[in-house]
């Protein structure tokens, strides 16, 4: 299978080391904002072809397959330029910043019949998969999620601390990991909606602090936390309080209450959840089949993201009835 991967800062890295664990799929090019930074990485990981323009890369002689870690502001529009090419492709979470471009990605892959993924990988890091399980076969049951997501970035910097050329979101980019991982854990559609920003930056243009508050059509809650002025160790932390148990999931490790660690490292092929949603990813195009995390599994949690967003705007709570 022959593979593009824009985007080459980050997270575009991390795809990049889990593919090459991946037998029989060939990333035969790479898409950049700059020519030679990505010449270079090319060049690194012996690749033959480097360019700045998607539709180039696109265009290379059978390419079956696109992976999209650029900036958020271009995920649908690129989304819908690849399957509109004839490509299947996973595009990093978040698959939209508004609704609105997350129904039209969704319009086309119903369209096109490709295989359209977005990248939340907590549906495939060890930790929720061991607790996904449990909950699917009735061990147990979600009573509340407790989700803190804290950051230290008021610089425009990426995760390996390199400027950006755009601008990170809480909303839509960091809750939408934990808005769907809810929906997804609990098999629940999320019907109240409640939300709260602090200040934005007086240069980044955002809200550097927010809570937000969903409750289930059952009555299972989820708090959220979200911060990018919190001075302290960074990520994201899922405390899953259940009937029989409380659990807590630290990317692809997991512990009880107590802070027991929990051995993960069986429950799939690989303890690196991004190498697991792209064996994901390939699989489905192999089989011709629907991929967990497919745009129109996960379309729901962006509804909700415009739900918040709306709250910012009017205040007050929105219930779906």
């Amino acid at each position: 299978m022959k593979v593009i991967l824009a985007g080459v800062g980050a997270f575009g890295t991390k795809h990049l080391n889990g593919i090459r664990n991946i037998d029989g799929v060939e990333v035969v090019g790479l898409v950049g904002r700059r020519l030679q930074h990505t010449q270079e990485k090319a060049q690194e990981l012996r690749i033959d072809n480097a360019f700045t323009d998607l539709g180039d890369a696109l265009a290379l002689p059978g390419v079956d397959a696109a992976i999209l870690c650029t900036p958020t502001q271009l995920h649908a529009r690129q989304a819908i330029q690849c399957m509109r090419a004839g490509k299947h492709v996973q595009v990093e979470i978040p698959l939209a910043d508004s609704y609105a471009d997350a129904l039209e990605v969704d319009r086309v892959q119903k369209e096109t019949g490709l295989v359209c993924m977005v990248g939340h990988t907590r549906r495939f890091n060890p930790s929720h998969q061991w607790l996904n399980q449990r909950l699917r076969n009735g061990e147990l049951t979600i009573q509340q999620m407790d989700v803190q997501t804290y950051f230290f970035r008021r610089k425009n910097v990426n995760a390996e601390g390199e400027p950006r050329s755009w601008t990170d979101h809480l909303l839509w980019h960091h809750a939408a990991h934990t808005v769907d991982l809810f929906q997804y854990q609990t098999a629940e559609k999320i019907v109240t909606v409640n939300g709260i920003e602090g200040p934005h930056h007086p240069d980044l243009g955002i809200a550097m602090d927010m809570s937000i508050q969903l409750q289930t059509e059952s009555g299972k809650i989820c708090t959220l936390s979200l911060s990018f002025n919190n001075d302290g160790p960074l990520g994201t932390f899922f405390r899953y309080i259940c009937d029989k148990g409380t659990y807590i999931a630290r990317y692809d490790d997991l512990v009880n209450g107590y802070e027991e660690a929990i051995d993960v490292s069986q429950v799939d092929v690989s303890m690196n959840g991004i190498e697991l949603q792209d064996r994901e990813f390939f699989t489905a195009i192999q089989e011709a089949r629907e991929p967990n995390s497919s745009v129109a599994q996960v379309i729901d949690c962006y509804r909700v993201l415009g739900d918040v967003e709306q709250q910012f705007r009017v205040g007050g709570p929105i219930v779906d009835p």
